[in-house]
């Protein structure tokens, strides 16, 4: 009944299938052959350091954005609603934010210059639908040509059919507090999916529903009553969109990609991950910060002031382990991982784009090493964008002085060569030390942490500044 190992032949058997289906997944998002998708390994490091794995041939390297925060001359919605009144954490007007809407073909070619071999952006229902029942001709055509492009330059899209954006008349109408709003969601989802069907869409239902929520209680405002209105909303409209999805365009990977909330995950998961974990084809997470015992700068994401958060790239490994162990047949997409400056400014502490970049993927890789089945990463963002109110926290590999240059000319960060390094060399490079080491006790796994089993790094690590 038992072999070697002491556990029952029928666990292992359903362990083996476990993995089988998830390699299968894995292959689906990569569109590799099962052998390559479902081995997180290649070459690894040698030597007494800690082992970790080189992205796999087929890795799905990344960028994203989307259509609000950056495509400029933007209709009639929730969102610039809220900007015209000045709603809560609104700062900046938006103007045709980095005008995306009319540089996307240089844009998407700043993108495969990278070597990125996925876009994922938004397809925005109040530019598509700006009248109930009323298409407009010019964004399908917009639309269309933007997903042509994608995929001419070698890239697959990942497009968001939601990120926290609806047209003026859903507003009108009382947003998700109205059941119609289901209805009408899920008729302009179907029309999009058909429209884009068979050319290797990676579908997006709700981008962060925890973040949608709560932008949608501060922001609208919101009342308790009103909150546990849409939440249970959006859980019925995601399980809904993911049959249609699967129905309409058969293969193609659907989630939603959850917002890592340090302490507050529980509730973050909460919002809609725990009820459709059955209707996700990958788990996507976005994941910016941590906390550990000696950090909880996180909290300055309540004020909005990214900047001054200290990231923990160990984070990354912890939270990638965790959501592999409760969903262990599914593999994992990192669909946002990425820094903010405070407009531009180099940090105080000498932390560069580049830095936090190689560390993060550092931590991937590790957590590769170990049997995590990561199947592919996207940075946020291409460029500076509107960031909900503000134009203040720059996240962009391009940088981009949307209030003050009439040009929205694109600079490169220094992170932009080494992102193009990392993707032509499937990692950091052998023996790469990490510049920020971990913390002590992080609140991402506690119970290793604290007890100090932590994953010891590399000797050397230096501190910036």
């Amino acid at each position: 009944m038992f072999g070697r190992s002491g556990r029952p032949r029928a666990a292992r058997a359903l362990s083996a299938l476990t993995v089988a289906a998830a390699a299968a997944l894995t292959a689906a998002l990569t569109g590799q052959p099962l052998a390559t998708a479902a081995v997180p390994g290649g070459a690894h490091a040698t030597g007494s350091g800690p082992a970790t794995a080189k992205f796999p041939p087929g890795f799905l390297w990344g960028v994203a954005t989307s259509g609000f925060q950056g495509e400029g001359s933007f209709p009639d919605s929730n969102w610039t609603r809220y900007v015209e009144r000045r709603a809560t954490g609104v700062t900046d007007p938006y103007n045709d934010s980095v005008d995306f809407r009319h540089r996307y073909p240089a844009d998407l070619a700043l993108a495969r210059e990278l070597g990125a071999k996925v876009f994922r952006t938004s397809i925005e229902w109040a530019r598509v639908e700006p009248r109930r029942g009323v298409r407009d001709a010019g964004a399908l055509a917009y639309y269309d040509d933007l997903v042509r492009r994608i995929r001419a330059a070698g890239m697959r899209p990942m497009i968001t059919l939601d990120h926290w954006v609806y047209p003026g008349w859903v507003a009108d109408q009382g947003a998700w507090d109205d059941p119609r709003t289901q209805d009408d969601w899920l008729r302009n989802a179907r029309f999009l999916v058909d429209r884009y069907k068979r050319q290797g869409v990676i579908w997006i239902t709700f981008n962060e529903a925890s973040a949608y929520l709560y932008k949608e209680l501060v922001t609208r405002p919101m009342n308790p009553a009103q909150l546990a209105t849409m939440r249970t909303a959006l859980v019925r409209t995601h399980r809904a969109a993911y049959d249609m999805i699967h129905k309409v365009d058969p293969g193609a990977p659907v989630s939603s990609n959850v917002a890592y909330g340090t302490v507050f995950n529980g509730i973050f998961d909460a919002a809609l991950f725990n009820d459709v974990t059955d209707k996700l084809d990958f788990v996507g997470i976005d994941y910016y910060y941590g906390a550990n015992l000696e950090n909880f700068s996180a909290a300055y994401a309540l004020t909005g002031e990214f900047w001054r958060i200290d990231p923990e790239p160990e984070g990354l490994y912890y939270v990638l382990k965790n959501y592999q162990r409760r969903l262990p047949r599914l593999p994992l997409y990192i669909v946002e991982n990425g820094m903010a400056t405070d407009d531009g400014k180099p940090r105080p502490d000498g932390y560069t784009r580049t830095d936090h970049l190689r560390d993060h993927l550092y931590w991937v890789q590790r957590a590769m090493a170990e049997g995590v089945k990561v199947a592919g990463y996207n940075y946020w963002s291409l460029t500076d964008n509107y960031e909900w109110g503000s134009y203040r926290p720059r996240f962009g590999l391009y940088t981009v002085d949307a209030l003050t240059d009439p040009a929205l000319a694109r600079r490169p960060t220094d992170a932009v060569a080494t992102y193009r390094s990392i993707i032509a060399n499937r990692g950091v490079p052998s023996g790469y030390v990490p510049v920020r080491r971990p913390g002590w006790c992080s609140i991402e796994d506690p119970i290793a942490t604290c007890l100090g089993t932590t994953p010891t790094p590399p000797a050397g690590y230096r501190l910036p500044g």
